[in-house]
C-alpha cells in the first residue's frame, strides 16, 4: 500500500506522466533518478551519486510501498553521478544492474577500458594520476566502484526489459555505451546525460566525445522524435526536442 501523500513527500519526488516519477533535480549537480511503474513491477533509472541510496530507497517506498524492491536497475551511463548508489542498492534489493553492452567494461572498473575511452580531461588529468597510484592501489580503487558482480548487458534498440512499450536508444557521445529510455505512443524520453536545454552533455571528460554525440542527438532524437517529446535530462529541468531542435548548428559551431 502506497503512503498517503505529504507536503515533505510530494517535495522528493514528482509524477511527471502517469507511471513515472522524479526524483531530484537534487543536490549541487541537480541530479536527477527516475521509478517507472510497469503493472506490479516498477524499475529504477539511475542511481544518483554514491551517498544517495537511502533516499532513493526512501522515495521508492514513499511511491511503491515500504519493503518495495524493483525488478531491475537500468543505468543511461556509468558515471558515477548516475551509477554511484547502484551496486548499494543492487545488494539491498537483490536485483541486476543494466547496462549497454559498450558500457559494461567501463562500469566493471576494466582499465584498458578506461584507457581507450579516455576523454581530453582523462588524459590530462585522470589517467595520470590513476597511473601514478600504482597498480595495486588502482585496482583496488577500482573495485570498490565496480559493478562486475551486479551488471548485465542490455540489448541495446530493443524493449526494456521489465518495461512493456519502452525502448532503448543508444546515444553513445557521453561516453561509449549510453542511452535513452522511450515510452512508445507518449511524448517523454528520459534523455540521461545526452541532451539538456541548452546542448548535449559535456564530452571533454570522462569518456567523452563530441562529434559522436552531436550524432547521436541528430539522428536518433531530433529525427524520428516530435517537436512535442518532453525530454527529461539525467540533471536539472526539461525542455522538449521542439525547442532544442533550431539550435542544433550552434551547438556543432561552438564546439560543446
Amino acid at each position: 500500500m502506497t503512503p498517503p501523500h505529504s507536503k515533505s513527500a510530494s517535495a522528493v519526488s514528482r509524477e511527471i506522466v502517469k507511471d513515472v516519477y522524479c526524483l531530484g533535480p537534487s543536490g549541487r549537480t541537480q541530479t536527477n533518478v527516475y521509478f517507472v511503474r510497469s503493472g506490479s513491477q516498477w524499475t529504477l533509472i539511475d542511481a544518483g551519486w554514491a551517498n544517495d541510496g537511502l533516499r532513493i530507497k526512501r522515495a521508492a517506498e514513499w511511491v511503491f510501498g515500504a519493503g518495495t524492491r524493483p525488478a531491475s536497475i537500468l543505468l543511461t551511463h556509468s558515471h558515477p553521478d548516475h551509477a554511484g548508489s547502484a551496486l548499494q542498492l543492487a545488494r539491498l534489493w537483490n536485483c541486476p544492474v543494466l547496462v549497454h553492452p559498450d558500457e559494461l567494461p567501463l562500469a566493471s572498473g576494466d582499465f584498458s577500458a578506461i584507457v581507450a575511452a579516455a576523454g581530453p580531461l582523462d588524459r590530462w588529468a585522470i589517467l595520470p594520476l590513476m597511473r601514478a597510484v600504482g597498480r595495486r592501489r588502482r585496482e583496488q580503487m577500482l573495485a570498490r566502484s565496480s559493478l562486475r558482480d551486479v551488471a548485465h548487458p542490455i540489448e541495446p534498440n530493443g524493449e526494456v526489459p521489465g518495461l512493456p512499450g519502452w525502448v532503448c536508444i543508444p546515444t553513445p557521445g557521453h561516453t561509449p555505451g549510453s542511452m535513452c529510455f522511450l515510452i512508445e505512443g507518449s511524448p517523454v524520453l528520459l534523455s540521461g546525460d545526452t541532451l539538456f536545454p541548452g546542448g548535449p552533455g559535456n564530452t571533454s571528460r570522462r569518456y567523452g566525445h563530441f562529434p559522436t554525440i552531436i550524432e547521436s542527438i541528430e539522428r536518433r532524437i531530433f529525427a524520428p522524435l516530435p517537436p512535442e517529446t518532453i525530454v527529461m535530462p539525467g540533471h536539472g529541468l526539461d525542455t522538449t526536442v521542439g525547442t532544442e531542435l533550431p539550435h542544433l548548428d550552434e551547438w556543432i559551431a561552438r564546439g560543446w
